[in-house]
């Protein structure tokens, strides 16, 4: 049938109930909405930026269908119009909505009038060329933590595009150069920032179905799946946080999941477990082959605590580094929390700035300031930080998890102490990327040990302490500083790792010696015609096999908080 509902007349029919939110086809968008018991519903829409109604019609449900209401109307254009629902005498946005209109620009001043937030109508025109899901294996994982936002807002950031997912994208040369194949974006839904104190970390109620548009260059939806499919062309998977909110109905959780795999193919989700339960959502056949990550922090807390040379660390280094949980992945620092290069420069915590007297964010950080708190020109307190920061990237990235940097930390981005940034949508949270170039031999010790990784992971990441080889040697073992005894006293700061591998010459040795003196490690003996050569270490660097340099002695000596890396290999006449 033929409705005039305010200028235009359009054709109008039952439509059905699934799936819900607007769902278009040719000229046809249907409309599904569910509606408290008892209420009427009816579908408004607009001309895309015009401020009156260009169609109403109140919308038919059926006993069948429960509380979803649902319209099909024919449209010439549907892009070209954007829609709400009045329910119980008030408009709103759809709750499946897909993308929206009204926060174009970010964090609007109370000062200027906030233009009402409209449901979009998309079309899925998008090409995705040869872009293909990468299917990581979990060892082969190293993934990098990035606030759309903050990543290149900063007018360092050298892209054209600065806080967009565009901008993200610019990065591209840098992510691939670093070693990264997984990327994990915090919220990039539509939220509200404008709270009481700005939310800049996108946590809250929501539209989960749609990109933000704030976030874009321009069209979010188009954007968001360019950079997606350039990540893939590149290799890299895309991983979306998606922790939703208290209340949030698992039907929803489900539907919105399922519609960023196959609208926007990315790779995986890092959920609450508190909020949805891992193990059911990839019970779905949709979600198979995603990757449903959860966040804890036991890996971040044990390695802190082992780093600056707490007593009583190493039963529970050991657990975290063979910890193999598909679901988990490691990280020291995090968006939540101080970052590495804050780990190692506060006591404190010094969130004065958010305006809570600095009673928010974690009050136990596990950190050291070696020496001065903040900032520092004491030449021993930076390069013991340096030194610091080099020992916690051998412990993220050797351990037999999954690693995740904070972006920044490999060339030490500081948030100045701030451990609960939320708010700080400024210098705080940005990263300085002229940092890039005063840190260059982190950034590039951070590259080589991200590839040596690489190299090495696939003979030590899926390695048992139950799994024997024919000549008895276990695939895993933990060593004092004598070999083949565990180290027994709580005073204890030392730590090796063996990993062997039956008939290759692809042995790994990795000794910890967080002590804040010097002590010798006696290193497990090789078959006949082998040899330790030192591959890397907290002084050495990554050394390549030019430099790898043999070890004579049965015993090596490792300097205060220091690790090195030991690879067997054929003797050399």
């Amino acid at each position: 049938m033929a409705v005039t509902g305010g200028t235009v007349d359009m054709k109008t029919a039952v439509g059905f109930p699934f799936p819900q939110g607007c769902t278009v086809e040719g000229q046809t968008a249907n409309f599904s909405v569910a509606v408290p018991e008892g209420q009427t519903c009816e579908l408004i829409i607009y001309k895309k930026g015009a401020r009156a109604s260009a169609f109403s019609q109140e919308m038919p449900y059926s006993d069948v269908a429960g509380n979803l209401h649902f319209l099909s109307v024919v449209l010439e254009q549907p892009e070209d119009y954007e829609y709400c629902y009045k329910i119980g005498g008030k408009i709103v946005p759809d709750p499946y909505g897909k993308a929206f209109s009204g926060r174009e620009h970010w964090s609007v001043s109370k000062g200027k009038e906030k233009r009402k937030l409209r449901t979009r109508i998309v079309t899925d025109t998008f090409d995705w060329g040869k872009s293909q899901f990468p299917h990581l294996k979990k060892e082969d994982v190293i993934a990098y933590s990035i606030h759309v936002r903050g990543f290149t807002k900063h007018s360092s950031s050298g892209v054209a595009h600065k806080g967009t997912f565009d901008g993200v994208t610019e990065k591209l040369p840098y992510l691939q150069k670093l070693g990264i194949n997984q990327i994990h974006l915090m919220p990039v839904y539509e939220f509200d920032e404008n709270q009481r104190h700005v939310n800049y970390w996108g946590y809250g109620k929501a539209y989960f179905f749609a990109p933000k548009a704030s976030y874009a260059a321009g069209d979010p939806v188009n954007e968001m799946k360019s950079l997606v499919r350039q990540m893939h062309l590149a290799g890299i998977e895309v991983i979306l946080e998606m922790p939703f909110t208290e209340g949030t109905t698992f039907s929803l959780i489900l539907d919105c999941l399922r519609y960023w795999v196959m609208q926007y193919h990315v790779d995986g989700f890092i959920v609450n477990p508190y909020i949805c339960n891992p193990d059911e959502l990839a019970k779905d056949p949709v979600l198979a082959k995603s990757k449903i990550l959860k966040k804890e922090d036991g890996f971040q807390n044990v390695m802190r605590r082992f780093l600056k040379g707490d007593e009583g660390m190493i039963r529970d280094v050991i657990c975290q580094l063979k910890n193999q949980d598909t679901q988990l992945y490691n990280y020291i620092a995090s968006h939540n929390g101080f970052t590495l290069c804050d780990v190692v420069s506060y006591d404190g915590k010094h969130n004065e700035a958010n305006g809570e007297n600095n009673l928010d964010g974690p009050d136990y950080n596990y950190s050291w300031n070696c020496g001065a708190e903040g900032n520092s020109r004491k030449k021993a307190v930076n390069e013991l930080r340096k030194n610091q920061i080099f020992n916690a990237f051998f412990l993220l990235l050797f351990a037999q998890g999954m690693p995740c940097i904070l972006s920044g930390d490999e060339f030490m981005n500081t948030q100045k102490g701030n451990n609960n940034a939320y708010c700080q949508d400024n210098l705080i949270s940005w990263l300085d990327w002229n940092q890039l170039s005063r840190q260059e031999e982190l950034y590039t010790f951070v590259c080589r040990l991200i590839a040596l990784r690489k190299a090495c992971m696939k003979q030590i990441a899926k390695k048992s302490e139950d799994t024997m080889g024919r000549s008895g040697i276990p695939q895993i073992s933990y060593h004092g500083e004598d070999a083949w005894q565990m180290p027994a006293g709580r005073a204890s700061r030392q730590l090796g790792v063996f990993y062997h591998e039956e008939c290759t010459e692809k042995d790994f040795y990795i000794a910890y010696n967080m002590h804040w003196l010097s002590h010798s490690f006696a290193l497990p003996s090789l078959p006949k015609g082998m040899e330790w050569v030192c591959i890397a270490g907290t002084k050495e660097g990554v050394l390549d096999e030019k430099e790898a340099v043999p070890v004579k002695d049965k015993k090596v000596q490792l300097e205060e908080r220091t690790i090195k890396v030991f690879v067997g290999r054929q003797a050399k006449e």
